[in-house]
């Protein structure tokens, strides 16, 4: 999946999306995530939903005649009109404390004394968040938990009717895996189609595995905040890829905007986006990375006043990457990956391999997005340990032959990208053919 994030509140009436729909298709993504759309509590945060079954007027315009579930079916075909899948955030971890649902079935609930409990994370640090305007549901103890778990899947019958094929299922780890289980196969059944992500950001490795097996299409993993040294992320990786394809972003809504963290820099934001995009199956942005802005989203305060002018044009560089994406089967896939050693420790190099075919793929990174830095090496065949022919697919002007030995000098955060088999999506090997030749002579 390669998923645009269109944050409701920054795009304001569903009249007004398809502007942003036809630039996520131009970029090459094929589906779109969008946070809730549902009636809020008086906190008015997205995930503060009040009533599941009804839509937010915030995102309805008011100079039409249709209702508001139909002005959502239009956007859906809109987005379906141009080959685009809508994905929408499925909360049932908790709902809005002003909800009804809190008085009419307050079983339903977790209880702190004659209390009903708040809805928390614990970061990563052991930092305890707690979100106050959030009642938790009780997945676990209630006494009713055939009736709220019959309430959730009600809710992914009224979403599914509106023409959602996809759920990010907020705060996933949270809610027992027996609860997943049942409800994914239940909606499976009258829809075999529909896709479940798993948001497991946060929790332990083994939560995450325990999340995973519960039937999820995907999870979302932690590239975004690797600095391309410790050995974590690829521990991690390897721990989950076998039970699930995992999904990559350079930043999300929850995240500070990447061009202001970087300093404005545009090679910075390549640089992610090109390893986030190629490290695993899945990879996400949100609406405006493709713009560099630098406000962060806000599940409360953001509005369509907040749209920013362009302040780095990266349209065309993540239509490229995605294209990479898209011909080369190894990037589609969770394979072996294993980072290589170079003589130039600015470089990353990562092999990645695919476990159902020969596939193999090479990355050449440039850590510094400041400076450049050169890369050599002596025989790339050899390096990626494949006998087949490689191709140059990089984004920045790749090479028709690929000399032996290689010798680039990387602009700052660039990269440089190799895959085999070396066939065109038409069938055309003769690019490779030259490389053969190539290696020959200089042999």
């Amino acid at each position: 999946m390669k998923i645009y994030n269109l944050f409701p509140r920054l795009a304001g009436h569903f009249k007004d999306w398809t502007p942003h729909l036809e630039r996520a298709s131009r970029m090459g993504f094929d589906w779109i995530f969008v946070n809730p759309i549902q009636i809020l509590g008086q906190s008015r945060s997205l995930y503060s939903i009040a009533d599941h079954f009804a839509i937010n007027t915030t995102f309805v315009s008011p100079d039409t005649d249709r209702t508001a579930e139909e002005q959502v079916r239009a956007m859906v075909a809109e987005a379906d009109r141009l080959g685009l899948g809508m994905m929408i955030d499925l909360v049932i971890n908790h709902c809005a404390k002003d909800s009804r649902l809190v008085h009419e079935h307050p079983d339903w609930f977790v209880r702190e004394g004659n209390e009903v409990a708040s809805a928390f994370c614990v970061e990563s640090d052991g930092n305890r968040v707690v979100w106050h305007d959030l009642a938790q549901f009780d997945h676990r103890g209630s006494p009713d938990r055939a009736g709220l778990l019959a309430y959730c899947i009600e809710m992914v019958e009224y979403l599914v009717a509106l023409g959602f094929r996809g759920f990010r299922c907020d705060a996933a780890y949270q809610i027992p895996r027996p609860v997943w289980e049942q409800l994914i196969a239940h909606i499976r059944k009258g829809h075999p189609d529909v896709v479940f992500v798993a948001e497991t950001l946060g929790c332990s490795p083994e939560q995450t595995r325990e999340t995973a097996a519960a039937g999820f299409d995907a999870i979302f993993n932690s590239s975004k905040w690797w600095d391309f040294e410790g050995g974590w992320l690829l521990e991690q990786y390897e721990q989950t890829r076998r039970l699930v394809p995992s999904i990559s972003f350079p930043e999300s809504h929850d995240t500070e905007r990447l061009f202001q963290e970087c300093g404005g820099n545009p090679d910075a934001m390549k640089q992610r986006y090109l390893f986030a995009a190629l490290f695993s199956a899945g990879v996400m942005i949100p609406i405006g990375f493709e713009h560099g802005f630098r406000r962060r989203l806000d599940v409360v305060n953001t509005c369509p006043d907040d749209w920013e002018g362009t302040n780095a044009d990266l349209t065309d560089f993540i239509a490229e990457v995605n294209g990479i994406k898209d011909r080369s089967p190894v990037f589609r896939q969770e394979g072996p990956i294993e980072r290589l050693h170079h003589p130039n420790p600015a470089i990353l190099l990562l092999r990645k391999g695919s476990d159902t075919s020969r596939d193999t793929a090479l990355l050449a990174l440039n850590k510094d997005p400041w400076n450049h830095q050169h890369l050599r090496i002596d025989d790339i065949c050899q390096v990626a340990r494949t006998t087949d022919p490689m191709q140059d697919v990089s984004p920045d002007s790749p090479m028709d032959r690929i000399p032996t030995p290689f010798e680039f000098d990387l602009g700052p955060g660039m990269g440089r990208v190799w895959v085999t088999p070396a066939v065109r999506s038409d069938g055309d090997s003769r690019s490779a053919e030259r490389g053969n030749e190539d290696r020959a002579q200089v042999a």
